[in-house]
């Protein structure tokens, strides 16, 4: 079992930055790979990034690859999401994800989620 805490959501104005943590406790935080995922109010749960267990390569939706950056530390068995300029768009639920495979952007082959945290943009 892998247990994820998602922390870092909450209010910013249009333009500012965030940086979402997900601390994950159970099994071998860096055998997986990790993901982001958000749910707007009425909308389906899309991908926002992932990043591999291994060599750490990262991928991104297009609609945040040019504001974004997620990473981990293997040593404090957190991934992150920083997101800069955000957009009013960018309001959701975010929620980190595992998955003992490769990257994907699949939601249904990660395995493990978090309860997700709330970022709200406004104008």
């Amino acid at each position: 079992q892998v247990q994820l805490v998602e922390s870092g959501g909450g209010l910013v104005q249009a333009g500012g930055s965030l940086r979402l943590s997900c601390a994950a406790s159970g099994r071998t935080f860096s055998s997986y790979s990790m993901g982001w995922f958000r749910q707007a109010p009425g909308k389906e749960r899309s991908f926002v990034a992932t990043i591999s267990w291994g060599d750490g390569s990262a991928y991104y939706a297009d609609s945040v690859k040019d504001r974004s950056t997620i990473s981990r530390d293997n040593a404090k068995n957190t991934v992150y999401l920083q997101m800069n300029s955000l957009k009013l768009e960018d309001t959701a639920v975010y929620y980190c994800a595992a998955t003992p495979r490769y990257r994907t952007v699949v939601a249904g082959a990660y395995e493990y989620w978090g309860q997700g945290t709330q970022v709200t943009v406004s104008s």
